[in-house]
């Protein structure tokens, strides 16, 4: 069975960093695309940051490009976010996800599996 379990969030202030870990099991990814998705209240959830796991292609929301970085770690089964110069906008339940897909894919349908989420909170 699939699980992912994200790590790392909490309450930093704006300008400031934090990494988010996703630590994935239960079958083999590396024909998966893993992406980050985040959800503020009273919003939907939207696409984040996705990686290919074959061969680290990635994409971006426009809203954290040259901000946040998603990595994946082979020996680890993790994926990671680097997030730099946070922002109170990028407050939101973050969320780690799994596609059975080679697309690098940003819809959130289309992706199977999902991690419960990690609160993160920018203070300004």
């Amino acid at each position: 069975q699939v699980q992912l379990v994200e790590s790392g969030g909490g309450l930093v202030q704006a300008g400031g960093s934090l990494r988010l870990s996703c630590a994935a099991s239960g079958r083999t990814f590396s024909s998966y695309t893993m992406g980050w998705f985040r959800q503020a209240p009273g919003k939907e959830r939207e696409f984040v940051a996705a990686i290919r796991w074959s061969d680290s292609t990635t994409n971006y929301a426009n809203s954290v490009k040259g901000r946040f970085t998603i990595s994946r770690d082979n020996a680890k089964n993790t994926v990671y976010l680097q997030m730099n110069s946070l922002a109170p906008e990028d407050t939101a339940v973050y969320y780690c996800a799994a596609a059975n897909r080679i697309v690098v894919v940003t819809i959130l349908s289309l992706y199977d599996y999902w991690g419960q989420g990690t609160q993160v909170t920018v203070s300004s």
